[in-house]
């Protein structure tokens, strides 16, 4: 049987999301509750900046990336404080993503469940910038972040490309996007499809 994995992004479509069998991933703070969570990703620094001081806590256990890596190694008391939430760290950098600021929590989260976990068919929920000019994540709420015109532009055109580039690296991976309509501004290769849902 297929090892599945289900990644649960912070976009609106990650509604469409309801339990299921197979490992569950979320991303920062996720806009709901997900029963039996293996892991949550992080990979900013003001997300760390903010859960040291206690005004956001995402669930864990955590998966951290580079950068907040980094901050645990700039502030060694946290390691020990937060030493039963932290499950991994992941540093990896694909170098289609060029830099770690363009390697989002979403990529880094699929990555993770591709690369580290070996699953064989993944689930994505709540990716709508592959989809849609959205950048609209229910972070946002919780984390003041910059989405101007400008910036949104500038992170859909660095970021939709990493995604045609990891679909190629695991080429035997089955990656399942759940999205409100099929028309990709990202193209597809074989290994990727499209589920198509409507909110109820």
């Amino acid at each position: 049987m297929a090892k599945v994995i289900h990644v649960i992004g912070n976009g609106d479509t990650a509604s469409f999301y309801k339990p299921a069998k197979g490992l569950k991933i979320t991303c920062n703070v996720p806009p709901f509750s997900v029963p039996d969570v293996w892991g949550t990703c992080i990979v900013d620094f003001k997300m760390m900046v903010a859960m040291n001081e206690g005004s956001v806590l995402p669930p864990g256990p955590w998966i951290l990336g580079a950068r907040p890596h980094k901050f645990i190694e700039l502030n060694p008391n946290l390691r020990i404080k937060w030493m039963d939430r932290i499950r991994d760290y992941y540093t990896v950098l694909p170098k289609y993503a060029g830099n770690y600021t363009n390697f989002n929590c979403g990529h880094l989260a699929v990555h993770y469940a591709a690369n580290k976990l070996k699953g064989e068919e993944i689930h994505m929920y709540g990716f709508d910038s592959i989809f849609d000019f959205n950048l609209r994540s229910y972070t946002d709420m919780v984390l003041n972040s910059d989405r101007g015109n400008t910036n949104n532009h500038r992170l859909a055109n660095n970021w939709r490309p990493i995604w045609g580039e990891m679909f190629k690296e695991f080429s035997d991976t089955k990656f399942v996007l759940h999205h409100k309509h099929n028309e990709s501004k990202v193209k597809l290769p074989e290994n990727v499809e499209v589920h198509v849902s409507s909110k109820k």
